[in-house]
């Protein structure tokens, strides 16, 4: 198992690299989102750049961070967790593609998720076939899970709290252009 570890961060990195790239120029371009999806959307509305970047960045240390816990000190509860954090991320794939359909339009994470997800699938089914499933790996297979939901909220808040607080030499809105 020890040898899919790492490839968790370098998935997420893959793809939210095409995030990072392609979401300030895909917002600028598609204000109609704004109107006609407005509770999903007032999340993004008043980000700014600085705040979405140092966001990435922090999603990244879980994934790393487990990732380098599980190849460092092997064990069956840190491979459950990072077990649930790729099954999550897994899951995100899934939800880009999903929003991609609803809009009829390309989001910027839709092609590294294409690309990531046959290879995730396969990396998961590797790793269940080498796990244990028994109470202990399925608890904390679940908790992995809810870290990832839990950090996701942390960082919702963060990225808005830094967007309306804070003041940065570049105080251009990173989405509204």
């Amino acid at each position: 198992m020890r040898e899919y570890l790492l490839l968790l961060p370098i998935i997420f990195i893959i793809h939210d690299m095409e995030e990072v790239v392609g979401f300030g120029w895909f917002f600028r371009n598609n204000q109609w989102l704004f109107d006609r999806y407005p509770k999903v959307m007032d999340m993004y509305r008043d980000l700014k750049e600085m705040p979405w970047k140092l966001g990435v960045y922090e999603e990244f240390i879980p994934f790393f961070g487990v990732s380098l816990l599980g190849y460092y000190f092997p064990g069956k509860i840190i491979f459950s967790i990072w077990f649930g954090f790729f099954l999550d991320l897994t899951v995100h794939f899934f939800v880009h593609i999903g929003m991609s359909v609803k809009i009829r339009k390309y989001i910027p994470s839709v092609i590294t998720s294409i690309i990531c997800i046959p290879v995730s699938i396969v990396i998961l089914y590797r790793c269940a076939m080498i796990m244990t499933f028994d109470t202990t790996t399925v608890i904390f297979t679940i908790v992995g899970i809810l870290l990832m939901i839990g950090n996701f909220c942390f960082l919702r808040w963060g990225m808005t709290f830094l967007s309306r607080k804070l003041e940065f030499k570049n105080d251009m809105k990173f989405y509204m252009g």
